[in-house]
């Protein structure tokens, strides 16, 4: 009896771990929005000398342009390590995430959760099949931010964004590039499409407003630490040989 239920748990929990797994970045059905969630991006002119900044052995030139102030929803993201090949071809290992966010009238639309999002190494993409879902989706309140710096902190704080989470990111919009390559720009309108239309920032502040309130990403570390504690308890059980 013992092993049979043993067993039930066992399967039981790894189905659940890999269906919360696939499942762990939807977003919320429920959404506590911060009020600045309504605010549009504010950028503003500025005059800054270009600035070399060392990180990972690598010199980084970075030419600041516009003071850079965002509040959104993250709907995707995807995480660096300097190792894809763009990256890696490039020498750039100061990019260290893309967050793909939205804001205002498309975040607080009742079929957000109708639209997929995810990123690629360099785009943000969405695609739906309802017709009222692409309606309500304004592609000038969406950004795919290219986060760069070479401050330990504010990195870790990057690697803790999840989908779901309400940030706001303070910086600067910047162009830059290790020193004897080409510069990668950055978008300074919210207008604009296609290649070239992400923004770069130069990450001076990360703050997560609201955590995103995630019921499968909840239900997959339940999952795994049950798995877990019935291995444990599996090989701590004395040998029975198998008998038919």
């Amino acid at each position: 009896m013992l092993r049979t239920l043993h067993k039930a748990v066992t399967i039981a929990s790894a189905l659940t771990l890999a269906v919360a797994f696939v499942n762990r970045n939807d977003l919320p059905r429920a959404i506590d929005f911060h009020p600045r969630l309504e605010d549009e991006p504010r950028q503003r002119a500025i005059e800054e000398q270009p600035m070399i900044v060392p990180y990972a052995g690598v010199d980084y030139r970075v030419e600041p342009l516009y003071s850079y102030e965002l509040y959104g929803l993250v709907v995707s993201y995807r995480q660096h390590d300097g190792q894809d090949s763009m990256h890696r071809w490039s020498n750039d290992h100061l990019n260290v995430a893309d967050v793909c966010v939205v804001w205002s009238d498309t975040a607080f639309a009742p079929t957000l959760r109708e639209l997929d999002f995810w990123n690629g190494v360099f785009t943000c993409n969405v695609q739906t099949r309802d017709s009222v879902a692409w309606a309500n989706f304004k592609m000038n309140q969406l950004s795919n931010n290219h986060l760069i710096s070479a401050d330990p902190f504010i990195r870790d704080r990057v690697a803790e964004v999840r989908v779901g989470d309400q940030i706001r990111v303070k910086g600067r919009l910047a162009r830059y590039g290790a020193v004897g390559n080409g510069l990668r720009g950055t978008s300074t309108t919210r207008d604009d499409t296609g290649d070239g239309a992400c923004e770069t920032i130069l990450v001076e502040d990360l703050e997560i407003l609201v955590p995103g309130a995630s019921a499968w990403r909840t239900a997959m570390w339940i999952s795994l630490a049950v798995l877990l504690a019935v291995l444990a308890a599996h090989f701590a059980m004395p040998y029975r040989p198998y008998r038919d």
